[in-house]
């Protein structure tokens, strides 16, 4: 009878042992139940405030915009080029709506591609600084590594396609309509057909290379003259923090500042729209919005945001020419005569410096966090590298076939340094058709960029990594999907 009562004993405790435990709960005593100890019990219920305010979308969302302002300019130069000048033409007095400050950044290319070159550089430095700070220095160096061998693939690839599409449109003639318009960004940036395919294939090759030399412009392909910036500054972003990756945040930031005050010198050596200010400064706002200045300045966004965003677009609206003519731009050209650096482009430096301060509205506001992550910027920002590369062609191809097809030409006095000769072109159409052809074309622009997105992009991404298993030594004979290149034999 003990034996039995011993050995059900034995089985209770065993069935016991296997019943999961219950978490221990351990409640504030009554004695001390702060607000703090109550928002400790409830954490299930309240979120926990964010340690970094940055989100990836909002960069997405902002290069979006970018994007499309960057058509937009390219727009105006066709059709409206007035809007180019801060002030009115002879027959005006006060200046039109486009041409006042911030509205007029529908014509300030070059302040949106240094907002290109800002947001670049502080994408590609957050993960190495995120790895940095957490003590991560290994990891945050073979980051850099992988980053900076992938780059070149990521723009080369993309750029040498979207050319390759342009040149062939081009040499079967479906330019011609664009290069005879009087629309000056596209007759000035269209080429014509070469005399013969062998002829076509070597001016091919010398347009591929164009875009990857300094002072050169791809004529089949004019925006791609900004990627070889791109490329340089990227390799300069990797290049600082290399150097600075053991260092602390503070000194850190220190260091980068005195390259972005020292690339000054060097652009205007190279004569390049600000790269070293701009992508340094990424790298700083980088380092900014991992840093707990934002979280704490997020109480004040609502009294700071606002005037700092609209102070920025102002700065970004200086425009390239004949700033002089209004007081707003004047002040601000004395100004920078005054204390920024000598020999500079007012246009780009304000710019790039507004663009700055854009950026830091946006991190320490999370109003403006949450606008830049509406999906419909969140897609615009997906497919911006995309519309960059596609909206030259679709602007020389399809665009200017819906303004001028079935345009008579006419003729009209061009003068080019102090000549002046006759030339025949299509005039430019009325308001509903120009605007009915802005509509169709991007519409038509915007899917195809949504397709390369997709469909186009994840190959590049393929075979980049296929070289890079390659030449590191750790390609196993599989594609980067997994998949055996070559068949396997079954036995």
């Amino acid at each position: 009878m003990s034996a039995s009562v011993n050995v059900l004993t034995a089985n209770v405790k065993k069935v016991l042992s296997k019943r999961p435990s219950l978490p221990s709960v351990s409640l504030p005593s009554s004695t001390n139940m702060t607000d703090s100890s109550w928002a400790d019990v409830s954490s299930e219920s309240t979120p926990k405030p964010e340690r970094h305010p940055y989100d990836k979308r909002i960069v997405e969302g902002l290069r979006g915009i970018s994007a499309i302002f960057v058509v937009s300019s390219h727009m105006v130069l066709c059709f409206a080029r007035r809007l180019v000048v801060p002030c009115c033409s002879n027959d005006e007095r006060t200046p039109l709506l486009f041409q006042r400050p911030i509205f007029r950044l529908v014509a300030q290319g070059q302040a949106w591609v240094a907002l290109f070159f800002i947001l670049s550089g502080f994408v590609n430095a957050l993960k190495p600084l995120k790895l940095a700070r957490a003590g991560q220095t290994e990891n945050a160096l073979a980051n850099l590594a992988n980053s900076a061998f992938r780059r070149p693939f990521r723009l080369v690839l993309p750029a040498a396609l979207a050319a390759i599409i342009s040149w062939a449109v081009c040499q079967l003639g479906w330019y011609e309509i664009s290069r005879n318009s009087d629309a000056f960004w596209l007759y000035t940036y269209t080429p014509e057909p070469s005399a013969s395919w062998g002829t076509a294939i070597e001016d091919l090759v010398n347009g591929l290379r164009a875009t990857w030399t300094w002072g050169v412009i791809n004529p089949y392909d004019q925006p791609q003259w900004a990627l070889i910036y791109l490329f340089q500054g990227s390799m300069m972003v990797f290049a600082a923090l290399l150097i600075t990756v053991n260092l602390t945040p503070f000194y850190r930031s220190l260091a980068i500042g005195f390259f972005a005050l020292w690339s000054f010198d060097l652009s205007y050596k190279f004569r390049d729209p600000l790269v070293g200010f701009t992508m340094f400064g990424g790298i700083l706002l980088a380092e900014f919005s991992l840093s707990s200045y934002p979280q704490k300045l997020s109480r004040y966004s609502l009294l700071l945001s606002p005037p700092l965003a609209i102070f920025a677009l102002i700065l970004m609206s200086v425009p390239s020419d004949f700033a002089g003519n209004v007081p707003w731009s004047a002040t601000l050209v004395a100004l920078g005569q005054k204390y920024a650096p000598p020999q500079i482009d007012f246009s780009r430096f304000y710019g790039s410096f507004g663009g700055l301060l854009l950026v830091v509205s946006i991190i320490i506001s999370p109003y403006f966090r949450a606008l830049l992550s509406r999906p419909a910027l969140l897609w615009l920002g997906k497919i911006s590298f995309p519309i960059y590369l596609l909206h030259g062609t679709f602007m020389r191809s399809i665009f200017a076939w819906m303004m001028f097809y079935g345009v008579e030409k006419e003729e009209m006095q061009v003068q080019e340094n102090e000549v002046v000769y006759t030339v025949m072109r299509h005039p430019l159409p009325g308001v509903m058709r120009t605007f009915m052809s802005v509509v169709v074309s991007m519409g038509l622009c915007l899917l195809a960029a949504h397709y390369w997105a997709g469909k186009v992009e994840p190959v590049f991404g393929r075979m980049t990594m296929r070289v890079e298993q390659e030449m590191s030594g750790k390609y196993d004979g599989t594609s980067p999907a997994g998949k055996p290149v070559l068949p396997v034999r079954k036995e």
